[in-house]
């Protein structure tokens, strides 16, 4: 499909079918993102060295999860016109017909600020400045900018994804700090080859909105070597995360064996070539892409445990 077929951004010409109901709306926020930003969020405030009244930390966490709404609301908002085109996408509320463009831009500035403001209130100035520039990022940086115009789209936007536990870290302390930026390195470092994965499979949708992937740029191939040197360097990154104040002898478990096998995935998936992908439906790269979903969710989840255990001494190094 040409360009030429593709509305402008931020528009639709989709004709409304039915009245858009509750789940709809909650739909443009992108509720499974935001799940992955409330958990991480959470994990960076637990994980802090400075312990947050219950309320508060309850409070900071929903208005982080709403600002990752507003994210995803303006997000789709702009991608209208190709998220029409896509299989993967053709189904969200503004493609389908469910809810107009304009409904979506309104939802997603109204939870921008009301976010960004309570988060102020209820934590801190900091906490609040990189919300707002975490929903900036997101909303103009990567999908305004950066998915439409460079194959390296999805490594500089991982950012906007990488900064919940920096937040969440933030309001606890009122400052930034090494191990904030571990967590934020560990998500900024496994976007690449989570999303070239889906890429590898999906490429005809990239290739039919026009969205210049690297799988539609450079090819499979370069894709593959990617994926392996990200995979690498992501390894070296979580293991070595394992000996720092957030991390401890269960985080280092989890990280060994979960490392093992993301490098196991990726290592087969560089070996491939395009005849065998194809007669086999891309299997092994929908594999990896399903354990990189795991892969984030037990490190966190294994640096929270870290953080739960170490006021009863058995926790940390």
């Amino acid at each position: 499909m040409s360009d030429a077929t593709i509305n402008q951004p931020g528009q639709t010409a989709t004709p409304m079918t039915d009245e858009a109901q509750f789940g709809d709306y909650v739909a443009l926020l992108k509720p499974r993102v935001m799940s992955l930003v409330v958990f991480t969020a959470l994990v960076g405030l637990l994980a802090a060295p400075v312990a947050v009244h219950p309320m508060v930390a309850f409070a900071a966490i929903l208005f982080i999860a709403v600002g990752a709404g507003a994210s995803g609301a303006l997000n789709m908002w702009w991608d209208a016109d190709i998220d029409r085109v896509m299989k993967r996408t053709r189904r969200r509320p503004i493609p389908a017909g469910k809810v107009e463009a304009g409904e979506a831009l309104g939802l997603g500035l109204a939870l921008s600020g009301m976010s960004v403001v309570l988060l102020a209130l209820v934590a801190n100035f900091m906490a609040a400045a990189l919300l707002a520039f975490t929903i900036f990022f997101y909303a103009v940086v990567y999908s305004m900018w950066l998915k439409r115009s460079t194959p390296q789209n999805i490594v500089i936007g991982g950012a906007a994804g990488a900064f919940p536990p920096v937040i969440g870290w933030v309001v606890a302390t009122g400052a930034m700090s090494v191990e904030a930026w571990l967590m934020f390195a560990l998500i900024f470092m496994w976007t690449p080859p989570h999303f070239w994965a889906l890429a590898l499979f999906m490429r005809s949708d990239y290739d039919d909105a026009g969205v210049p992937m690297l799988t539609v740029t450079h090819g499979r191939r370069v894709t593959r070597n990617h994926i392996l040197g990200y995979t690498v360097a992501l390894a070296v990154l979580a293991v070595g995360t394992g000996f720092t104040a957030i991390g401890g002898p269960v985080y280092l478990a989890v990280a060994v064996v979960l490392n093992a096998l993301f490098l196991k995935g990726a290592l087969d998936i560089w070996r491939r070539d395009e005849a065998a992908s194809e007669a086999d439906n891309f299997a092994v790269e929908k594999a990896f892409f399903k354990l990189s979903l795991l892969y984030l969710f037990l490190h966190f989840g294994a640096i929270l445990a870290e953080a739960v255990m170490k006021p009863y001494g058995l926790g940390g190094w």
